[in-house]
């Protein structure tokens, strides 16, 4: 069967093709992995007026410049090896590369938000906005930043929805896990505490939490009292800061307000909540309440005189 050789062979370049397009790719996706973790590691010893960079944060890094680059560079292998296949079936790709950059223009023309989108995502990456993992809130939502790619990032909330933003509409990002974090506690005490006595309450239990064997290794700085902070209407708050690991300041709140509400019952602390007073006025035997404005004739504020049957 002479006739179908030709075929074949075309069929076995093409396979050589895409074998070499896949070898390709697994070699460049490993080469990147080593190419961006030395560079990250190179370009933090370099410069160390850096905040250090924890081994978790440059993970998250490291993955989230892995994948893109991984993107655009098996797009590219991709689109060289069909080319490549193409040409195999002697397709001339010469008008079709040109009808490509006219389509790409016109398109370009007519997707400029998409356009915006791709170069919003560009600084993204390379300011290191945010990376893979972080805990952000962009574009009116919050959460666990899950993939994040030049046209958009995917966040998943605490509720566990996955909110979809294009990078285009990240006017501000703020990054809730990057370096370290902040408690920022505030509790209130009743206007009959000594707050001197309270302030070292507070202070002993933040120590206490930092001391802790399950507690200490999350934490930076203990709680501690800073000021007073406002006098409200029920009570005094005072202002409790304490530095903690990326993303730990929920839980590490969240232990410190369940210690302080034990110690503040053993110690007889009083957290203040709203009162209500209550006025008692006397009656008339008929039932009806004692006018308690006397009525005036408006005339220098001399008392009207009780009309009949009134006493």
């Amino acid at each position: 069967m002479p006739e179908f050789e030709p075929w074949v062979l075309i069929l076995v370049r093409v396979l050589g093709i895409a074998a070499v397009a896949v070898i390709a790719f697994v070699l460049a996706r490993g080469a990147i992995g080593v190419a961006v973790r030395g560079l990250l590691e190179r370009r933090e010893a370099a410069e160390p007026e850096w905040a250090p960079m924890s081994a978790a944060e440059l993970e998250r890094r490291v993955r989230t410049l892995q994948r893109l680059a991984v993107r655009i560079t098996g797009a590219l292998i991709g689109l060289v090896g069909a080319l490549m296949a193409l040409g195999e079936f002697d397709i001339d790709i010469g008008p079709a590369v040109a009808g490509l950059g006219v389509v790409g223009i016109a398109v370009g023309f007519g997707a400029q938000t998409l356009i915006r989108d791709w170069l919003a995502g560009v600084f993204i990456i390379l300011e290191n906005q945010y990376s893979h993992g972080d805990i952000v809130q962009i574009a009116g939502v919050d959460g666990v930043v899950e993939d994040i790619s030049l046209r958009r990032t995917m966040l998943r909330d605490l509720s566990g929805t996955v909110h979809t933003v294009p990078n285009g509409q990240v006017g501000v990002a703020s990054n809730l896990s990057r370096g370290w974090a902040r408690v920022n506690l505030d509790v209130a005490v009743a206007y009959d505490t000594d707050i001197e006595r309270a302030s070292e309450l507070i202070n002993r239990v933040g120590t206490a939490l930092a001391d802790d064997p399950e507690w200490g290794p999350r934490i930076i700085e203990p709680p501690q009292v800073l000021r007073i902070n406002s006098l409200d209407d029920s009570g005094v708050t005072l202002k409790i800061l304490g530095q903690v690991r990326p993303a730990e300041q929920w839980a590490v709140a969240g232990e410190l307000r369940k210690r302080l509400l034990a110690t503040f019952a053993a110690e007889g602390v009083e957290i203040p909540f709203p009162h209500r007073v209550l006025i008692s006025r006397p009656t008339q035997p008929d039932g009806a309440a004692v006018d308690e404005e006397r009525r005036r004739d408006g005339q220098g504020g001399r008392v009207a005189p009780a009309s009949e049957g009134e006493s």
